[in-house]
């Protein structure tokens, strides 16, 4: 498929018989104004849905509802969700532009990622029991990586969670653990995986690519239901990208979902020999 490229040139003749050429590539360049430009379209719409319907009940309860009991309690119902809704993107574009913010400066701490997916799944055990689903963890020990523990526990947290949403209801959301070679020699370490596997719908296989997208939904009806912003994995990606680690999705129409995360682990130092 063709990449569109941008160019500037500048041409002048020199002093002599030479004549100076200057090319500078824009590309990169336009792609950011383009997706900064998509972001704001993308962000206002999703927010004006919400208000216009909070703005529309509260023009109907000074008007002819405002003497109707039950219709003041289910319309307030309904501004309290769409008040919430608004609540969670803002929130989110915070976090994400916090996130895009600090990206190119990568963490230098040392976390128990094991213990930061326990942590994670005891927060949202409330909200599995809703749905009759369990969350089932793999024994493990420790396992250190290099990273910010509370970044780490905002991507397991929205893995979790979508594990969760978009899971059966009276099924289970298995979290399992490993390790693996370096890509390369020069990152040593290792890495450490976590899987998050649901038993949901599954995503179709065209849409996985596109996962990760600012606002971009498989199912955009029962997201919104679900309080879901679109943005859950874009900050995943974003502080992946932080981490220097990988997010990896695989998943079987029918049969479910499973998202893995790879992260440097943290190198150990041999014991000098005496």
């Amino acid at each position: 498929m063709p990449v569109q490229h941008h160019y500037e040139a500048y041409i002048t003749r020199t002093n002599g018989p030479l004549v100076l050429v200057r090319i500078r590539d824009l590309t990169e360049l336009r792609r950011a104004e383009e997706l900064r430009a998509d972001f704001v379209a993308n962000a206002s719409h999703e927010l004006r849905t919400p208000l216009a319907a909070v703005t529309g009940f509260i023009d109907t309860l000074r008007g002819h509802a405002k003497d109707d009991g039950p219709a003041r309690e289910r319309f307030l119902e309904i501004m309290s969700v769409e008040a919430g809704r608004m609540r969670r993107l803002i929130e989110d574009l915070l976090s994400l532009t916090r996130i895009e913010l600090n990206e190119h400066n990568p963490p230098a701490g040392e976390v128990d990622v094991a213990s930061v997916v326990r942590d994670a799944a005891a927060v949202l055990a409330p909200l599995a029991d809703e749905d009759r689903i369990s969350i089932q963890i793999d024994p493990c020990e420790s396992l250190k990586v290099v990273g910010d523990r509370d970044e780490l526990t905002q991507v397991f947290q929205n893995l979790i969670h979508n594990a969760i949403k978009y899971g059966r209801s009276g099924g289970e959301v298995r979290i399992r653990f490993g390790r693996a070679e370096a890509p390369s020699k020069r990152e040593g370490g290792g890495q450490v995986l976590v899987s998050v596997q649901d038993e949901g719908e599954g995503i179709p296989r065209e849409a996985i690519p596109r996962l990760t997208e600012r606002f971009y939904r498989v199912d955009v009806k029962r997201s919104r239901e679900r309080g879901g912003t679109g943005l859950g994995l874009a900050i995943v990606k974003h502080i992946l990208n932080r981490h220097k680690g990988r997010l990896q999705i695989e998943s079987v129409p029918g049969e479910g979902s499973t998202f893995t995360v790879s992260l440097p682990a943290v190198q150990t130092t041999a014991e000098p020999s005496v």
